[in-house]
């Protein structure tokens, strides 16, 4: 059942007119909530970088599989998705109640047309919950305070936070203190899943890529393997560790090549 969390934040510009990097995500995924800007901003990555959406497409499935390994091998029934981004099929809430209907996931954003969009598409199981809470990864003790957090999650009992492919726009400064404070707040036994950008594996791709978004004033902060572990600081890595995406637990059926996937991804579990 889908029920707090769905507060309608105040009034704001929408800015269709400038490209939004949730907009941006959506349309290299092919998805159809993206509008002119976003879809120009697109459309000169993947003319300069062919391999841009199966990039995308990597992060978005490692997510999936992150999401089931939790579930399935670590007994992980309470997610938080910060940065959720468009809703696009299978969301993160449909992975964990295809293990366990009884999961309960809130997703936080602070765009208002994901907002729009989560009330119609994100609606759980009867045996579970889901709630979308407007906010922002940088300012984690108001979300974490939201109403929709309290009614869905047990913060008492472990809780996977899930930023995938959200802190390569923030830098290390703005991205650490907020993601430290929210496994803070988490209990033992919680996990943190990850992913981040980098251009450890296509450096000349990647500053193209970082080219083209701050023209679309985006600022993107690629991050080498070092620089992502230490998200992990404390926590015990599930294995294979921090890894190029395709790498971490492929499906048998992975078809996408090392050197079109820029993104690490890790799990870590809090002792």
């Amino acid at each position: 059942m889908t029920e707090p969390g769905f507060e309608t934040p105040p009034q704001v510009d929408l800015r269709i007119d400038r490209a939004h990097s949730a907009r941006v995500y959506d349309y290299l995924l092919g998805g159809k909530t993206n509008f002119p800007a976003d879809r120009e901003v697109g459309d000169r990555v993947m003319a300069d970088l062919p391999g841009a959406r199966a990039d995308t497409t990597a992060a978005r499935a490692v997510m999936h599989r992150m999401v089931r390994r939790l579930a399935e091998v670590h007994g992980v029934r309470q997610f938080l998705d910060i940065g959720t981004g468009i809703p696009t099929a299978p969301n993160l809430h449909e992975i964990a109640q295809a293990v366990d209907p009884a999961c309960r996931v809130v997703y936080v954003d602070n765009d208002p047309i994901v907002l729009a969009h989560s009330r119609a598409l994100l609606t759980s199981t009867t045996e579970g919950r889901t709630a979308y809470v407007h906010g922002d990864l940088q300012e984690p003790e108001r979300f974490l305070a939201d109403p929709g957090v309290a009614a869905t999650l047990d913060l008492s009992q472990p809780v996977a936070l899930t930023l995938i492919n959200i802190v390569h726009f923030l830098s290390d400064e703005a991205a650490h203190p907020p993601v430290r404070k929210i496994l803070d707040a988490l209990p033992a036994g919680s996990f943190l899943a990850l992913t981040a950008g980098t251009a450890d594996i296509a450096p000349e791709r990647m500053d193209k890529a970082t080219r083209r978004y701050a023209e679309a004033g985006i600022t993107l902060h690629f991050r080498t393997r070092e620089r992502v572990e230490r998200f992990f600081a404390g926590l015990e890595l599930d294995e294979p560790g921090v890894v190029p995406v395709n790498h971490w637990h492929p499906d048998a059926d992975a078809a996408v090549t090392e050197h079109k996937v820029s993104a690490y991804g890790g799990v870590g579990r809090k002792a």
